[in-house]
C-alpha cells in the first residue's frame, strides 16, 4: 500500500490519539465562542500506519512528543523546513529492522570491489533514466545510451559527469524558458529551487527506505563526505532523480512564476512518492518501488544478490 505524504503549511496542533495523527486548527481551538461539537467536526485524523512522510513547513506548528515517537516507531520520515520553506532537517528512527545488527555488519564489511560494482550499476541506471527523459522531450540520446553501456566498475572514466553535462545542457531551453541559460547549481537561480525541493523530499523517502531495510544511510558506496549524514541515501537516489526532473519539467510547462515555491508547486513536487515507476517489469508507486531497491541493496551487501533493483520509467 502506498504511504501518504502529509504537508503542513499553516498553523496546526498535531497530536496522537488511538494511533491516529490528530490535526486541530489553533484558530478554532482558541475561539471560545464556537460550540464544542463544531470543534470536534473541525478536527481531522489520519491513521499512523498510512503515513510515509510528514513535511512541517510552518513555524507555528505544535507537535506532541507522543505523536513524534509514534511516527518514528512506524518509520515515518518527518521533515522540517527553514525560514525559506526549504527542507532543512529530518527525523528518522534509530531502529527500523528486526535484524539490524546483521544488516549493519554486512554493510560495514562490504568490499571495495563490491562497492565499485554497485556504483557502476547505479550510474548506468541513472544515465538510462536521464536518457529516457530526454527522449520524451525529443532530444537525441544515442550518446547517453553509449555512455551507459561504457560505464565500468567504479565509473573511473566519470561517465556520470559526462552524461550530466549533456543532460542539463539539453534540458536548458526548457528549464530556462527558452533562453538556454540554465545551470544546475545548488544555490543557483530558478528552477534550481524546484529541483532542490524535489530532491530533498526524494532523499527523505530514500533514507526512510534504507532504515526500513536495516541499512545505515550514513555509509555510502560512493559518496563519502565526512560532513554528510546521508551518503548512502545520496548514492541510491541517483537513478531516481530523473523522476523529480520530470515533475519539474511538467511544472515549467504550466507555470511561469517559479521564483517562489507556491503551495500548488509544492503539491506537485510532493507527488514524487506516488509517481509510477517500473522495476523488473512490475509497476508500482515510487515509494513502494524504493523499498524494493533498498531491500535488494541489503541483499547485495549480504551476498544474496548481485544486482540492485533500480527503477525505470513506465
Amino acid at each position: 500500500m502506498i504511504k501518504r505524504t502529509l504537508y503542513f503549511g499553516n498553523s496546526a496542533y498535531l497530536s496522537l490519539s488511538n494511533q491516529q495523527l490528530v490535526v486541530k486548527l489553533p484558530q478554532v481551538e482558541k475561539n471560545d465562542s464556537l460550540p464544542e461539537y463544531f470543534k470536534q467536526q473541525a478536527k481531522a485524523t489520519i491513521p499512523i500506519e498510512d503515513i510515509g512522510v510528514v513535511v512541517l513547513d510552518e513555524k507555528q506548528i505544535t507537535i506532541t512528543h507522543a505523536l513524534l515517537s509514534a511516527l518514528l516507531d512506524n518509520n515515518v520520515a518527518v521533515i522540517t523546513s527553514d525560514d525559506t520553506h526549504h527542507p532543512n532537517g529530518m527525523f528518522m528512527p534509530l531502529s527500523g529492522n528486526t535484524v539490524q545488527t546483521e544488516k549493519f555488519k554486512a554493510q560495514i564489511e562490504a568490499t571495495l570491489p563490491l562497492k565499485k560494482n554497485l556504483w557502476q550499476q547505479t550510474v548506468q541506471q541513472k544515465i538510462l533514466n536521464q536518457a529516457e527523459l530526454l527522449k520524451r522531450e525529443n532530444i537525441e540520446t544515442e550518446n547517453m545510451l553509449y555512455w551507459a553501456k561504457s560505464v565500468r566498475s567504479g565509473d573511473p572514466d566519470n561517465y556520470e559527469a559526462r552524461a550530466a553535462a549533456y543532460y542539463w545542457k539539453s534540458l536548458s531551453p526548457l528549464l530556462s524558458n527558452g533562453t538556454g541559460n540554465f545551470f544546475r547549481e545548488r544555490f543557483g537561480s530558478p528552477p534550481n529551487n524546484l529541483l532542490n525541493y524535489g530532491y530533498s523530499i526524494l532523499r527523505a523517502i530514500v533514507a526512510r527506505g534504507l532504515v526500513a531495510s536495516g541499512l545505515l544511510p550514513t555509509l555510502g558506496i560512493h559518496h563519502r563526505n565526512k560532513y554528510n549524514a546521508y551518503c548512502l541515501a545520496d548514492d541510491v537516489m541517483e537513478p531516481y532523480r530523473p523522476f523529480v526532473d520530470l515533475i519539474v519539467c511538467s511544472v515549467l510547462k504550466k507555470e511561469t512564476a517559479i521564483d517562489e515555491l507556491t503551495v500548488a508547486i509544492k503539491k506537485e513536487l510532493l507527488s514524487i512518492a506516488a509517481v509510477d515507476i517500473k522495476i523488473k517489469d512490475e509497476r508500482s508507486p515510487l515509494m513502494v518501488g524504493l523499498q524494493k531497491t533498498t531491500a535488494s541493496l541489503a541483499k547485495c551487501f549480504e551476498g544474496g544478490l548481485k544486482k540492485i533493483a533500480y527503477p525505470e520509467f513506465v
